[in-house]
């Protein structure tokens, strides 16, 4: 599973990922953003305040639409270093760290420490990835809980697998508890079918497998039982204006299939184009390196369904293609596929061996660059940012001192 560049490092990595996380880590002092931030911060604030770790509670009533697990390690932030935004962040962003963390390690089995270097960059500075970390919702949590149980599942197929699967099953319950039941496609769905066109049924009556569900399912117990507790011991509750509302029922079908099918209390109107355009913007300014990876894919080169690689690849894919087709759609909700984008974008960058290609590449990532400083600009004149012209000085000062220092370098 190694590539060409399987010895080779990344210069200045360790100080570049310096900067991609301490751009991330800003968004831990600025206050919490409307609406979902501010109401999510209420349900975990009511936790504390309420000392009931069971029951969540918003609008002044009981509250029912994501599972627990975000809100019980916001509560927890909250009682140990006290009420901010600051620590209703600061979970997030160490679970940021651990999907950072993932997307190296699952980079690295997959091709090489170069593009594992490579990839924890991509990801750190994608647009829509830095925004979550100013705006946190559920899916900086998700993430992370996502690679990390693909990187144990991928693990456990070659070697010491029981440690792997109880890992890989505590991390997908935590998705589970974060999102929902959904999230099993994306972190399952690259290995069925990888073993599907590669003719190795086998893998289906193993043992493992079948552990990592079954200690999964154990794993969201307290899910469960938080659940059931608060609405299907109490029918008489009124959620969604309708009495006899099951909580189980919701977390297994109305949460997940109910918006897919747009069947459920909570609906949207999809439209199956809305992820390409949200992936251009939010993939950022990795955007233009991913559509001539997939023109490069699909035109010119074969896919070999051999190479281990191809699960992340089929992951992104699936998820995407349900994004895509979902009736209830959100931008953040691609954030999910990023490592996996990030890791497959990488390989491609460093396995270009043409130094036309190279330039044309180096020239077009400038070309980005050049041209989100000027909408950056742009941006602040039109919303009276103050300091503005300090702020432009300084982003103009670093560019350059980024060009000056890094050109030529890899």
């Amino acid at each position: 599973m190694q590539s060409i560049n399987a010895d080779k490092s990344l210069k200045y990595f360790s100080f570049l990922l310096l900067i991609s996380l301490l751009s991330n880590g800003l968004g831990l002092f600025n206050e919490i953003l409307e609406p979902d931030g501010a109401l999510y911060a209420s349900i975990s604030k009511n936790i504390v305040e309420r000392n009931d770790w069971v029951n969540l509670y918003a609008y002044g009533g009981d509250w029912l639409d994501k599972p627990h697990f975000p809100f019980w390690i916001t509560a927890l932030s909250f009682k140990v270093f006290g009420i901010s935004a600051f620590t209703y962040k600061l979970p997030s962003f160490l679970c940021f760290l651990i999907g950072v963390f993932y997307t190296y390690k699952l980079a690295t089995i997959l091709f090489s420490k170069y593009t594992a270097e490579f990839a924890t960059l991509i990801y750190a500075t994608s647009l829509h990835v830095i925004l979550s970390n100013f705006d946190v919702r559920a899916e900086g949590y998700l993430t992370a809980f996502i690679i990390a149980s693909i990187y144990h599942l991928l693990i456990a197929t070659e070697n010491n697998w029981l440690k792997h699967i109880f890992l890989a099953s505590l991390f997908a319950a935590l998705a589970i508890m974060t999102k929902g039941i959904f999230v099993l496609i994306t972190i399952c769905s690259g290995f069925v079918i990888y073993w599907i066109l590669n003719k190795d049924l086998k893998q289906f009556l193993k043992v493992k497998w079948h552990l990592f569900f079954i200690l999964t399912f154990v794993f969201i117990l307290p899910e469960l039982y938080a659940l059931y507790h608060q609405f299907d011991l109490h029918p008489e509750k009124l959620v969604f204006g309708k009495t006899n509302i099951s909580g189980l029922k919701f977390f297994f079908w109305d949460s997940q299939f109910g918006r897919f099918f747009n069947t459920g209390p909570i609906q949207g109107s999809g439209d199956i184009f809305f992820f390409v355009h949200s992936t251009l913007w939010a993939f950022l300014p990795w955007s233009i390196a991913l559509l001539s990876l997939i023109y490069l894919s699909i035109v010119k080169r074969k896919i070999k369904i051999v190479d281990k690689h191809l699960i992340i690849s089929i992951a992104a894919l699936i998820s995407f293609l349900l994004f895509s087709v979902s009736q209830f759609q959100l931008p953040h909700y691609i954030i999910i596929i990023f490592p996996l984008l990030s890791i497959i974008v990488a390989n491609y960058i460093v396995n270009i061996e043409s130094e036309r290609s190279i330039k044309f590449n180096i020239y077009l990532q400038n070309f980005i660059y050049f041209i989100l400083i000027v909408l950056i600009a742009i941006l602040n004149v039109f919303f009276q940012i103050k300091h503005f012209f300090i702020l432009l000085l300084l982003t103009i000062v670093i560019t350059q001192l980024h060009f000056f220092i890094f050109k030529g370098k890899t």
